[in-house]
């Protein structure tokens, strides 16, 4: 049975990204240096990081705001295919929700990029229709999974909580309604905690 999930690093004060997000401050300033996300540290944490793989391994469609897929804004004007390189690592299809239409992307191990104008209702439908019976991953940033919690269709927030708190910039949980979690799990590292909650309806 399709499971909906996410996946995302906050501050204790529940914070995905800095302000000043830019092409080389993709998170903003967290408190890292560049690349050097404070947020993202847990990539040198060899367990999380299986962990991680794991999961993308179950999830058969991804669905990502333009500004978790690039920096690029407005028209397509340059090209971008990503951050990852040119093999991502979901190797499964990707709908990037945007206002300007551009023809998919595909990339090598199986990850193709398609580029959805008609919002996160049909960007979810799409992804339905991929997944099948498998997972899809509302993978984030914090502001496509609030849509997606607003929209009642997350049933499992893992988050990665990492001991800093920003004071501004983009925040899980804005604007969306008073949740009901159960908490299913925990493991902490050696600079965050992992916690997965159940969305209970």
């Amino acid at each position: 049975m399709t499971k909906v999930t996410c996946d995302l690093s906050i501050s204790l004060d529940g914070y995905s990204a800095g302000v000043g997000q830019a092409e080389d401050r993709p998170f903003g300033d967290d408190g890292g240096d560049g690349w050097g996300s404070v947020l993202h540290a847990w990539v040198e944490d060899a367990e999380e990081m299986k962990w991680q793989m794991d999961r993308l391994a179950e999830t058969k469609a991804f669905i990502m705001g333009r500004n978790m897929f690039g920096p690029v804004r407005g028209e397509w004007d340059r090209e971008w295919n990503g951050w990852w390189g040119p093999n991502p690592p979901y190797h499964a299809p990707v709908f990037v929700l945007t206002h300007h239409a551009r023809e998919p992307q595909p990339m090598e191990g199986g990850t193709t990029f398609h580029f959805v104008t008609d919002g996160p209702s049909k960007a979810f439908e799409l992804a339905q229709e991929t997944a099948g019976d498998g997972n899809i991953s509302i993978h984030g940033g914090a502001s496509t999974i609030n849509q997606y919690l607003t929209l009642g269709l997350i049933d499992e927030l893992r988050l990665r909580i990492v001991p800093v708190t920003l004071g501004a910039g983009t925040r899980l949980f804005d604007g969306v309604p008073g949740l009901r979690l159960e908490q299913t799990s925990s493991r902490s590292g050696d600079a965050f905690t992992h916690v997965t909650y159940k969305v209970l309806r």
